[in-house]
């Protein structure tokens, strides 16, 4: 819970510095965005290690496709640790959306076009298409879940770093279309804490499209935790 309210209070942060109008980093564009959510799951990771630092529901599920037993030392896998595992990672996202709007409650107080303020919390597509959406959510998470698997499998000791690189290269290079959920969660919890939130002129959610964010990233996690079986 902890890691991941981590990881969304410096994701949803770097945004909203980037997209608001009255934030200083007003304008600092996807480059800046990508980067701040790679040292979001980085800070992440090193909160949340004790508990094998998933952050992530689609990484928890790829862990079970993938035959783990334990999803950390002494953790074993069991219906009952896996709701644990993804109630903790929703909590988490909703607790770290909500820091980052107190962080910023001045700024998302002013005249703001209503999507821009919707985009600190959760994503959206620039082409509208949800099965299209679907499958950019599922190629992009399965690359994370598939690398993130095969990394503990080799003897590379960059361990945290090398997933916030992944991160951002996710970004960088599937991030296009949907903005790049890549975690349930990540969406999920924050869009919760929009539609909840006290946030002038915010307007909708956008509901319509949650499912996408969920569905894309769960499918691609547990698609990859099969295929890396084979490896």
């Amino acid at each position: 819970m902890l890691g991941t309210a981590v990881l969304v209070l410096l994701g949803a942060g770097v945004v909203a510095n980037a997209i608001l109008p009255a934030a200083k980093g007003a304008g600092g564009g996807p480059v800046m965005i990508h980067w701040g959510w790679g040292i979001g799951v980085f800070a992440g990771v090193y909160v949340a290690y004790r508990s094998g630092a998933h952050l992530n529901p689609a990484v928890t599920l790829g862990l079970w496709a993938n035959g783990a037993t334990e999803y950390a030392p002494g953790i074993p896998v069991t219906v009952t640790t896996t709701a644990v595992y993804l109630a903790a990672e929703l909590l988490g996202a909703f607790l770290g959306a909500v820091l980052a709007w107190l962080a910023y409650k001045k700024q998302f107080d002013q005249d703001a076009d209503p999507a821009l303020k919707l985009g600190v919390f959760s994503t959206d597509p620039e082409v509208p298409s949800r099965v299209w959406n679907v499958v950019t959510e599922l190629i992009g998470t399965f690359v994370l879940v598939f690398v993130i698997l095969l990394f503990a499998k080799t003897p590379s000791g960059l361990g945290p770093f090398a997933v916030a690189l992944l991160v951002v290269g996710i970004g960088a290079s599937l991030g296009g279309p949907t903005g790049y959920a890549i975690n349930p969660a990540r969406d999920l919890g924050p869009r919760i804490a929009h539609a909840l939130l006290p946030i002038p002129g915010k307007g909708s959610s956008n509901w319509g499209y949650a499912w996408v964010p969920v569905v894309g990233p769960l499918l691609g996690g547990v698609l990859a935790g099969l295929v890396a079986q084979v490896f």
